[in-house]
């Protein structure tokens, strides 16, 4: 038994994905601190820091496959500290006195934290292509039904129509700017850390600064305005967006899930013949990848007090920061893309029941059009005389369940002032959809390829 779903063969794939399995493996992590090694002795060799043959045999010897994780776990362990078994496995891998150089003017956080940034880098390439897929899919959606009536709803209330384009339109645009928030935070993110014990470069000399330099430009990395050993904002910034971008994920499924109810049926998220609602009611068909989808979202905003509570390190070194990044860092990205990859396969398969949007249009008898009565008397009467009108005569057929048309046409005022075909066209939702489609336009023509929109 798994201790954690992300680690489970039976749950895994629901609260992750295998590429981000991946980048988070200890292989995977590993590797990244063998990069940075490997990358440090190359522009050290090349400045004339430490000798050429000591790099060149470190970057040879820099792959994970030439290494026994479990013996660098076990000595994890004796020496409670996370790099230094690696050095010596380095060392113990290398010819001659190669790994006498490697490491050189660095400190252990300054591997780990580049490391991490590393991979944080390759997640954030997939969470982005996933969250384009989505943008992409919920703009198509927004397209088609661009003029497909549907009941507005607020207050969890029949409100007045709209379109399901213009409610996916607004999918459309929230997703764009999570778009524009995961790339503008790329550049103060993706930053590499090389600083020393306390941030100072003092082990180089006045080397430090050009070391630390080509450093960050072999690995393609941001250089840092000055050390970041106890300022997690950044990583603090990552989790807040992805948060706020998988919150408006699990907002999408579970405006899905609930128009799937039985009593609604406007929507469903895809269907293949064998998928089982239930082990004991046949007739059963669950939105599963919804009902996941929305656990998700509130595991990975679980995770935003702790960023928070990273922020707060202390002096210029704080291993308590560190261990709590460890922890939810790799969680957070899995739980994100998985979360997102779910949402791009509801999207791109959606079941639009149009039908019943027709049907549930006129589940109120004519109530849903009470504002264009009101507004079409308030030029006549005075909006608020209106109101009160219009109100008394609502009230009466929610109460009765008498069609609204009725009680307005046995009212003398409105009789006496409007034909029956004339409030016909009143009561007809498809003439009362305001600029919906207008601003499904706009979002629309905003989401061109490579603009998400405003």
């Amino acid at each position: 038994m798994s201790s954690y779903v992300i680690d489970s063969r039976l749950f895994r794939d629901q609260f992750s994905t295998p590429a981000m399995r991946h980048i988070f493996s200890d292989e995977m992590t590993v590797q990244k601190w063998l990069d940075f090694e490997a990358a440090l002795a190359k522009v050290e060799a090349k400045l004339g820091v430490i000798p050429q043959h000591a790099a060149d045999e470190i970057i040879r010897k820099a792959k994970v496959e030439l290494f026994d994780l479990e013996e660098i776990k076990l000595e994890m362990d004796r020496t409670s500290h996370p790099i230094v078994p690696l050095l010596r496995a380095i060392k113990k891998v290398c010819d001659g006195d190669a790994g006498e150089f490697v490491h050189w003017g660095a400190t252990t956080q300054d591997v780990t934290d580049t490391g991490t940034v590393l991979q944080i880098r390759e997640a954030l390439d997939e969470i982005g292509g996933n969250v384009v897929s989505l943008h992409r899919n919920v703009c198509a959606l927004a397209a088609r039904h661009r003029d497909t009536i549907v009941v507005g709803r607020s207050h969890g209330q029949h409100a007045l129509p709209v379109t399901f384009g213009f409610k996916v339109a607004i999918w459309a645009a929230e997703i764009g700017r999570h778009l524009r928030r995961l790339e503008e935070m790329r550049g103060r993110l993706l930053v590499g850390q090389f600083s020393g014990a306390v941030g100072t470069l003092a082990a180089l000399g006045d080397q430090g600064l050009a070391v630390q330099q080509a450093l960050m430009a072999e690995l393609d990395l941001g250089c840092p305005q000055i050390t970041w050993h106890t300022a997690r904002d950044s990583i603090g910034e990552m989790v807040c967006v992805l948060a706020m971008t998988v919150a408006t994920v699990g907002k999408i499924a579970h405006e899905i899930y609930s128009l799937q109810r039985t009593e609604f049926s406007e929507l469903e998220e895809p269907f293949a013949e064998g998928k089982v609602g239930s082990s004991t009611m046949p007739h059963k068909r669950n939105p599963p990848a919804c009902e996941t989808i929305i656990a998700i979202s509130r595991l990975v905003r679980q995770t935003v007090p702790l960023a928070m509570e990273a922020i707060g390190a202390e002096h210029e070194r704080d291993k308590v920061v560190l261990q709590t990044e460890r922890e939810f860092i790799a969680r957070l990205c899995c739980l994100s893309d998985a979360a997102i990859k779910k949402a791009v396969h509801v999207t791109g398969d959606l079941t639009v029941r149009s039908d019943r949007m027709e049907v549930n249009l006129f589940l109120q008898k004519g109530l849903l059009m009470s504002e264009a009565v009101m507004m079409h008397f308030g030029n006549v009467l005075g909006r608020q005389e209106a109101h009160e009108m219009i109100y008394k005569i609502c009230m009466e057929a929610f109460e009765t369940d008498v069609p609204f048309k009725d009680l307005l046409m046995s009212n003398e005022v409105i009789a006496a002032a409007i034909t029956s075909d004339e409030l016909d066209e009143l009561l007809d939702p498809n003439n009362y959809t305001g600029l919906a489609g207008h601003f499904v336009d706009k979002v629309l023509a905003a989401c061109q390829p490579g603009d998400p929109g405003n």
